[in-house]
């Protein structure tokens, strides 16, 4: 009986230590170093209230916006993951052919990866810059103005992940169509 109590005390303390006191010091640290980062990045509006994350992806179908890497999970954060279809599976091609027509379908121009192609996690809320540059047409058409107007912001936005050692650049999807918003009339047509 000795032995079953002691191995309950150990097994207490362990789990004091691990679970409680090593989550406490670690949130503690990042709410002390990183405050937005260890709150999940959250991007609010000028009433407070969240609008989405910076580090999830959201589906946006609207032509006036920019759209993420398509979801094999529906941008649905609590179930992150991929497809799990093999490249050789004909359901993969029939989804990217779906993808490619949505994009305003095949003449001539190549779509880049990323907008037909999901990622692992299916949240990556970042898509290249040469994805955005893809769709600059359709969203300026649907908002009324220049490409050049939505290229500028494309390209203020687009950043380097890796700094001066990564020559690809992507953008945030969320924070590019609300910067659409915040500097471009809306069309009124959105529901």
């Amino acid at each position: 009986m000795n032995d079953i109590i002691s191995g309950l005390r150990v097994t207490a303390a362990t789990m004091a230590i691990c679970v409680a006191g090593y989550t406490t010091v670690i949130l503690g640290f990042a709410q002390a170093v990183t405050p937005a980062t260890a709150n999940g990045s959250l991007i609010t509006d000028d009433t407070g209230t969240v609008i989405g994350s910076r580090l999830i992806a959201q589906g946006f179908t609207f032509p006036e916006y920019f759209w993420p890497r398509p979801s094999a999970v529906d941008y649905a954060a609590d179930g992150a993951g991929g497809s799990n279809l093999s490249p050789a599976n004909p359901e993969l091609a029939e989804r990217a052919e779906a993808l490619i027509t949505a994009h305003g379908g095949v003449d001539g121009t190549l779509i880049p990866a990323d907008l037909v192609t999901a990622s692992g996690a299916g949240l990556d809320p970042h898509i290249s810059r040469e994805g955005a540059l893809f769709q600059v047409t359709r969203v300026a058409e649907a908002r009324g103005v220049e490409p050049a107007a939505i290229r500028a912001i494309v390209d203020r936005l687009a950043e380097r992940p890796g700094g001066i050692f990564t020559a690809a650049r992507i953008v945030n999807v969320l924070e590019l169509n609300l910067a659409l918003d915040a500097e471009l009339v809306s069309p009124a047509s959105t529901e």
